[in-house]
């Protein structure tokens, strides 16, 4: 008995199907992978209907219904959605969040900004690349070195007499053993008359110490943009105080280093005193600059 032979298989239906499927896979793969979303094309206004546009459907004519698509049609040829705008967006966990044209899609916390055609996520991200603060070595350098310093000045001040030449704890503070002769705010006159100039001011010097240290943390450690706030502020006020220490020896007419020759006023009083004026100085001018372009741009964004 002849074997019957199999019928013969339609290989281009076969290739619609297969391509349906490859069609209906990539679409849902684009739908929710993260693409690039290019600016919104501005879309014509909807026409408006005329008022003979319902009774011309009332004719003989095919009705509304019969151009919908059935549901094996449907099946068969899958839709495409539009990214944007009236679209998908891929969201953070991979699913496709629907916008319908709103660019706030995302939330307040994930904004999309849209610009040149590429995305941008503002919120923490932005936060946390726009928080960066780039500090400025010299300043940097003038704090780390002077810190120390100062801890070490008001020491003596708070010690004497014990930090003074007879003192058991001189030898911590032995180069005040020739300052205290050339200026008297740190020799045995102010200590004698009881005068608070002295500690006042070494009390302000460790103010400004904490807030050198502190703005080294938020510059070096955090990178916060509140850095040359606190770095401008303790400038500021090393600078009012050094300016106040010789504005009292001009006002009081020389009381404290009077007794000078001018070699050792000029050397040992008015050069040491003379850099805690210029280098604050440069170092408020400085933070000013920054501080005032900082507010420009953040008014500039503001009126935008």
């Amino acid at each position: 008995m002849a074997r019957s032979r199999p019928a013969s298989v339609d290989m281009s239906a076969y290739d619609t199907i297969l391509s349906a499927k490859l069609h209906t896979r990539f679409v849902e793969e684009v739908r929710v992978r993260p693409t690039l979303i290019l600016p919104p094309e501005p879309s014509p206004p909807p026409e408006e209907p005329d008022g003979d546009s319902s009774s011309a459907h009332q004719g003989p004519g095919p009705s509304s219904s019969s151009h919908r698509p059935d549901a094996s049609t449907s099946s068969s040829t899958p839709t495409t959605s539009t990214p944007h705008p009236n679209g998908y967006l891929p969201t953070r966990n991979g699913d496709a969040r629907h916008t319908n044209g709103d660019s706030h899609a995302y939330g307040s916390s994930e904004e999309v900004d849209v610009a040149g055609g590429a995305t941008r996520m503002l919120g923490s991200e932005q936060h946390s690349h726009e928080g960066t603060f780039k500090p400025r070595l010299w300043i940097s350098l003038w704090f780390f070195l002077t810190i120390p310093v100062i801890f070490w000045d008001a020491g003596y001040c708070f010690m004497r007499p014990r930090s003074m030449v007879g003192g058991d704890m001189h030898w911590i503070w032995s180069p005040y053993a020739l300052y205290q002769d050339i200026d008297y705010v740190y020799g045995l006159p102010a200590l004698e008359r009881g005068d608070g100039f002295t500690n006042a001011q070494s009390l302000l010097n460790i103010i400004e110490n904490l807030m050198n240290i502190y703005y080294l943390y938020l510059a070096h450690y955090v990178n916060s943009p509140t850095a040359p706030v606190l770095g401008f502020a303790s400038a500021t006020m090393t600078l009012s105080k050094t300016f106040l220490y010789w504005a009292q020896e001009y006002y009081c007419g020389l009381c404290a280093v009077g007794h000078n020759d001018l070699k050792t006023l000029l050397l040992l009083w008015v050069l040491p005193n003379g850099l805690w004026l210029l280098v604050p100085s440069f170092i408020v001018y400085r933070f000013a600059k920054d501080i005032s372009a900082s507010l420009r741009v953040a008014a500039a964004i503001k009126e935008e």
